[in-house]
């Protein structure tokens, strides 16, 4: 199925938006739960699957979606329809602070491999399907997972980064990142998982006890903070049970906490 053209705006710095144009009867597909606003004769469905392929029937789509389940994602997807007469407009976000990539994967050889949650909307035609990584190591230490959502087609998808976007062309080289820094990567990049130097380094380094390594011929995507990240430092932050913090910027910081009295 070949993909609609739509044309679009991102909208915003560091907390972006993207607002999609759609033309009469065309239609854009999206992550369950990141419309953000749209204009009157749009119209919204929640299907089980992203509607590539209108002629694989149910059980097809019953296993694109228990592929997705596997995934941990939502196993519907919501198809955003212009059914008046103009031009309207429909516009997603990301559930935490970041940038918006835009990429049109005919530029990419048809296919980009992106981390499980970063996927926000495409145009209708793209499939979104799931790529198994053969590597178990890959599955077990990479902060992609096991497993990494493939998106399939000739035009515009959209994808999610949290802070900072870096993008990385690699012409035979090798990259290594933190794993949870790992956005999105074209065809021809080969994804890997490697110890992080010597043992010490691996314990007391604070980067992790592996690092993903890419190579190869083709772009790779990073972004400066993993929503995973953002989470711990939330979570290290958060008062204990009791309602009882320590300060921020305290010296004796989570230590304080063993002079407390009940």
């Amino acid at each position: 199925m070949i993909c609609n053209e739509v044309d679009y705006e991102i909208i915003g710095e560091e907390m972006q938006i993207v607002e999609v144009e759609l033309d009469p009867g065309e239609t854009v597909i999206a992550e369950a739960g990141v419309m953000n606003y749209m204009e009157e004769g749009i119209m919204f469905d929640t299907k089980l699957g992203d509607g590539s392929n209108p002629n694989e029937g149910f059980f097809g789509k019953l296993l694109s979606a228990g592929k997705r389940a596997i995934a941990s994602e939502s196993v519907f997807m919501t198809h955003f329809t212009n059914t008046g007469a103009g031009k309207k407009r429909v516009a997603f976000a990301a559930p935490y602070p970041g940038k918006i990539i835009p990429v049109d994967l005919d530029k990419f050889g048809g296919v980009i491999y992106c981390q499980k949650d970063a996927f926000l909307c495409a145009a209708l035609g793209t499939k979104i399907d799931i790529a198994f990584n053969k590597r178990l190591g890959v599955g077990f230490f990479g902060g992609e997972g096991f497993i990494l959502e493939k998106l399939v087609g000739d035009g515009m998808v959209f994808i999610h980064a949290g802070g900072t976007i870096v993008k990385k062309e690699l012409h035979g080289e090798s990259l290594r990142v933190d794993t949870g820094c790992l956005v999105a990567f074209s065809e021809g990049i080969d994804y890997s998982i490697e110890r992080a130097g010597k043992l010490k380094s691996m314990i007391f380094g604070g980067e992790g006890l592996f690092l993903a390594t890419l190579r190869g011929n083709g772009v790779v995507y990073l972004q400066s903070l993993p929503f995973s990240r953002l989470a711990d430092r939330i979570i290290e932050s958060a008062p204990d049970m009791g309602g009882k913090q320590v300060g921020e910027g305290s010296v004796l910081g989570g230590l304080g906490k063993l002079f407390e009295s009940d």
